[in-house]
């Protein structure tokens, strides 16, 4: 069995943080969102991987190499616009030669990962298998309608959704399904739309069969959904210290810090999670916060937030909830003081706060 992991998006609901990065590579808990899949597959004893790359190939490519970290294979497949997730599928074919596989969606965060929904496939003889999910705003996502527990319909973000169950961004298909996406028409967004693929295999006599997700499930499209698959990455993090944490400062809670990384002063309360090379000094660190490479944080409080490397938050004197920092950016005191801050900035850019 293959997998075909997407990472040609544009990240448009990310930005300025994704004009100078792909999104997939934004770090949750400090690791890439686009590693977690790729662990996900390995994990599942899936060994031959293909990526599809847009834009950002050069970028995901530098990062991810050819998989042997992983101990994977790793073939790129590049897509020259970002033309739907069934044209994903489409030009994947070669590469399948015919396999079954795994389809995933690499800005996804699934916490039990794949192995299981790979066993219930293959045990099940069927072409393809949806995962789904209950979310309280099912216009946003392709939605299912079931039957007895069998797919009758699917329906691409509807106005009037027919169930509150979406398609969770992990689908499995046997060769049958590049009939199909080699069969559908665009939809009016000018796209080759997984949900009409689908569809088409449903009312062909395809054998479509679904699994409803029993851990979380995040979709990291957004700065708030960044910030929960955070929250809930940490929440299973285990303490771990590689750093110097001198006698004025307290840890408390699930903490880890990175080698080379200095706490002076400070109280961390945990989960928290802060890179290699840090420096904290007379600062509150609070739950939810991933800390990346070579931050400075200085007389300054921060809580559920990820800052990613090379930034500085320096004397801001109040605390700062709810952001996404990007790369090497400087956030500083002014002269006035507001009492809240929430903050998404993209990478080389300054921010004054007061």
């Amino acid at each position: 069995m293959k997998a075909l992991i997407l990472s040609g998006g544009k990240g448009t609901r990310l930005r300025p943080i994704t004009h100078t990065a792909a999104k997939q590579l934004i770090p949750v808990a400090n690791k890439p969102i686009l590693f977690y899949a790729i662990e996900a597959m390995k994990d599942a004893g899936i060994t031959d991987i293909g990526i599809v790359v847009g834009e950002t190939h050069a970028e995901v490519r530098a990062a991810v190499g050819n998989g042997e970290k992983w101990g994977v294979n790793i073939t790129y497949i590049p897509q020259e616009a970002p033309l739907g997730l069934a044209h994903a599928v489409k030009i994947s074919e070669e590469f399948m030669n015919g396999e079954p596989f795994v389809m995933y969606l690499g800005d996804n965060l699934i916490r039990d990962g794949v192995t299981s929904l790979k066993e219930c496939f293959e045990k099940s003889g069927a072409n393809a298998q949806i995962l789904l999910a209950h979310v309280p705003n099912p216009q946003n996502f392709g939605v299912a309608e079931l039957n007895e527990g069998r797919v009758v319909r699917l329906v691409e973000k509807p106005i009037d959704p027919p169930s509150d169950l979406a398609l969770v961004g992990v689908y499995m298909f046997d060769s049958s399904v590049f009939e199909a996406v080699n069969s559908i028409q665009p939809s009016v967004r000018s796209e080759l739309e997984i949900t009409d693929a689908i569809q088409y295999l449903i009312e062909n006599g395809f054998r479509v069969e679904s699994k409803i997700v029993d851990g979380w499930w995040k979709d990291t499209g957004k700065v708030e959904d960044m910030l929960e698959a955070n929250r809930l990455v940490l929440d299973g993090m285990a303490p771990e210290n590689f750093g110097e944490v001198d006698s004025e400062s307290e840890i408390h809670g699930r903490v880890s810090i990175g080698k080379g990384s200095k706490i002076i002063g400070s109280n961390i309360r945990g989960p928290v999670i802060i890179g290699e090379n840090c420096v904290i000094e007379n600062s509150f660190i609070g739950p939810y916060s991933s800390i990346n490479d070579r931050v400075i944080i200085r007389a300054s409080e921060v809580e559920h937030s990820i800052i990613l490397e090379d930034s500085k938050v320096l004397d801001i004197g109040s605390r700062m909830a709810d952001s996404l920092v990007g790369k090497n950016v400087k956030i500083c005191k002014t002269l006035k003081k507001p009492q809240a801050y929430r903050i998404m900035v993209g990478d080389n850019s300054e921010v004054s706060v007061f």
